[in-house]
């Protein structure tokens, strides 16, 4: 039986990779490494905490020690450890370049000298900064706008470079804006959701009309496991849903979800440096098999139950005012 490394599997899409894996791959048992910051929560692994293949190890990728040790045992890597929140990127970057980038260099050099088959790397469309028009390749120029989309995007480069001078068997996978069950509530879904639950207002960033393109989760862990499985070593795959949605929009949907009335939107000033629009192609990993199975009402719907039925999981988590993504 192999081993997959798996970092930062408390969090949101880490927690939900790993579920999914462990019932498609039988033969592969799950080491998940998290440090368990203030994102990696351990309710969102308890689904399948006692499935025997799973093990969790509490840890920083930053740790050389830990990582060399833990890597040992792995035939296989799978990289979501991240700082993610772009706010706080803007308020310290400090967490954002260690994580992203020192830890992320510390797991390339543990796994080349433990000489692992596979490397996904996950980062994000944000990379390829704002696109007034048209949609990006995995080809197009990187042009991140924030503290933590430069963090990713050398994360990338890493990787890459690890590639091109090692041969190291490095897959980067960018994926756009991820919503489901068990994502923090500082991301703007959840908080919207959670605020409205609470009968608070929602803040919306300056005039709304900032787009991103929204992929469910489930779906999104199912291309990455695609890729995991088909994807070509050295060669980078975007994930999209081809659901781009102003903030506006987006913001009157959970609205009508939850049968409230704009009344409850709160303009707030407008994030620095915020990025208008994010795009991206996905013809490569539409051509490994790809396809979507959940629409974006279909999730939403299905995300905003969600937080109505379990609000023992996120009230801990949530304080007095979040800022959004």
């Amino acid at each position: 039986m192999k081993t997959a490394l798996v970092t930062g599997g408390c969090g949101f899409i880490g927690s939900h990779f790993i579920d999914r894996f462990l019932k498609t791959h039988p033969d592969w048992r799950i080491i998940n490494l998290d440090k368990l910051t203030y994102a990696g929560n351990p309710a969102n692994t308890k689904r399948f905490d006692s499935d025997p293949r799973y093990e969790f190890v509490q840890g920083d990728i930053c740790d050389e020690n830990i990582v060399g040790g833990v890597m040992k045992k792995a035939q296989a890597v799978v990289h979501f450890a991240a700082e993610t929140h772009v706010d706080r990127s803007i308020e310290s970057s400090d967490d954002f370049l260690m994580t992203n980038i020192f830890g992320t260099r510390v797991l390339l050099d543990a796994s080349r000298k433990a000489g692992i088959e596979r490397f996904v790397h996950v980062s994000t469309d944000e990379v390829y900064g704002s696109l007034e028009t048209g949609s990006a390749d995995e080809e197009a120029p990187l042009m991140p706008n924030s503290p933590y989309s430069a963090s990713k995007a050398a994360g990338d480069l890493l990787v890459r470079s690890y590639w091109v001078t090692f041969k190291h068997p490095g897959i980067i996978v960018r994926s756009t804006n991820n919503y489901g069950p068990y994502q923090f509530p500082e991301k703007v879904i959840p908080l919207f959701v959670t605020n409205l639950m609470e009968n608070k207002k929602v803040p919306l960033y300056g005039t709304g009309e900032n787009s991103r393109d929204w992929i469910f989760v489930e779906d999104n862990v199912a291309a990455i496991e695609l890729v995991f499985d088909k994807g070509e070593t050295g060669q980078t795959y975007n994930i999209g849903a081809g659901n781009e949605t102003t903030n506006c929009d987006l913001t009157k949907k959970i609205l009508a979800l939850m049968k409230r009335g704009e009344d409850m939107i709160q303009p707030v000033e407008d994030r620095l440096g915020h990025d208008l629009r994010y795009s991206v192609k996905v013809d490569k990993v539409s051509k490994l098999g790809f396809r979507m199975e959940w629409s974006f009402e279909k999730g939403l719907q299905k995300t905003v139950e969600w937080y109505q039925q379990n609000t023992d999981w996120w009230k801990p988590l949530k304080k007095d005012k979040f800022t959004v993504k």
